[in-house]
């Protein structure tokens, strides 16, 4: 569908989008030009009312197609921009957004039944998060929320740490550590049914680390707002539509062009996808912002970005540039065929300061990303050469 076709549809979304918006009677979306608002509330993006957490007026959900993984938590992420303002479509980088933009992920977990006060349910069933456009709190346990507000001087990252009555968030410019328990509904073999694990709210330093896309200018960027993550169907709360489309028809995204020449990246969970397309979608998200030629690991000479060649750029048969305990004792960040002689999933399978990767973001492992990036190596085809 082509830019041009999507003005049609722009007066019945905006109407359905204002209509929902106007019954919610929160205050309009506040900018805040410069400061550090102490409250989430105070940007009047999401609330929580009637027993769910609602979207103001004109905030836009939206959806990755492979998300960042972080300890299993789910994620309700948003766009609001103001009135008369868009977003330019950029066909690699992330989308050129206006000033005063505010991007909003709220972490939270469905309910782990009526176990202890830290229970949270293990899962990636999100069928029962969501009343409407909003999230059910009668299902849902909210653990954070980031503001990330595009000012004038460039891009702010902002945590919301949710207090235990569910009512509000605070700011936690120095971050915050929250005991939880992860409860499988079903344990898988080999695990056990509960892992209790400490929730890391990143501290203003480490948003940094992560969305600093360029590690010169040290400047952030959001990361999944780019054509790639986004060009996939969102089910809103009138019915699903892509998202592009969805936001190109409500003014939010200018230049988008016909669907069929958007990037696509895989779903990292659909197995009707090829394997190299699901391994590769994992590690842009996960690695991607870090891992690339101006990003934070640059030295290491390791590009795990979605169009990084799959050679000694992405770690085939490429040691590492140094040595220690974050190797294993492993020569090569990926062998061909052999995941236990790779460092790669070596690193993505602990939890131990200073070996795991990604070094912040999580304290648990992502059992089903570490068995996806195993099954990818174990089937690249090559061998490498031993180093002694």
């Amino acid at each position: 569908m082509a830019a041009v076709k999507l003005a049609k549809y722009a007066p019945v979304l905006l109407a359905l989008w204002l209509l929902g918006g106007c019954q919610r009677g929160m205050s309009p979306v506040a900018f805040h030009a410069d400061g550090r608002p102490q409250k989430l509330s105070d940007w009047h993006v999401v609330e929580v009312h009637d027993g769910t957490l609602q979207l103001n007026d004109g905030v836009v959900p939206y959806d990755l197609a492979t998300p960042l993984f972080s300890d299993y938590a789910h994620k309700l992420r948003t766009i609001w921009m103001p009135k008369g303002t868009a977003a330019t479509y950029q066909p690699a980088d992330t989308f050129d957004f206006p000033v005063g933009t505010v991007i909003s992920k709220t972490f939270y977990y469905p309910r782990a039944g009526r176990g202890k006060a830290g229970d949270v349910a293990r899962t990636d069933d999100y069928a029962h998060d969501f009343a409407g456009a909003g999230l059910d709190m009668a299902h849902v346990r909210l653990v954070e929320t980031r503001i990330l507000v595009h000012r004038a001087s460039g891009w702010v990252a902002l945590p919301y740490v949710w207090n235990e009555a569910q009512t509000e968030a605070t700011l936690a410019r120095t971050g915050a550590v929250l005991p939880l328990t992860l409860v499988d509904a079903q344990p898988a073999a080999g695990h056990p049914a509960r892992e209790d694990f400490n929730y890391v709210v990143p501290d203003e330093s480490q948003c940094q680390s992560c969305h600093a896309q360029d590690w010169v200018d040290r400047k952030i960027h959001p990361i999944g707002p780019k054509a790639r993550h986004l060009n996939k169907d969102y089910h809103y709360a009138d019915g699903a539509q892509n998202q592009l489309a969805h936001l190109a028809a409500l003014g939010y995204l200018n230049g988008v062009p016909a669907l069929s020449e958007v990037p696509r990246e895989a779903s990292w969970k659909d197995t009707r996808a090829p394997l190299d397309a699901r391994a590769r979608a994992y590690l842009d998200i996960n690695c991607g912002h870090c891992h690339n030629g101006n990003g934070a690991a640059n030295t290491t000479g390791l590009s795990l970005t979605h169009d990084t060649p799959e050679d000694r750029h992405l770690g085939v048969c490429k040691p590492p540039t140094a040595a220690g305990q974050g190797t294993g004792d492993h020569f090569f960040d990926i062998v061909p065929g052999q995941p236990d002689e790779s460092i790669l999933p070596y690193r993505l399978s602990s939890t131990e300061p200073g070996v795991m990767m990604p070094e912040i973001g999580r304290s648990t492992v992502h059992r089903e990303g570490v068995a996806l990036i195993r099954a990818w190596i174990a089937a690249l085809p090559g061998t490498c050469v031993a180093i002694h």
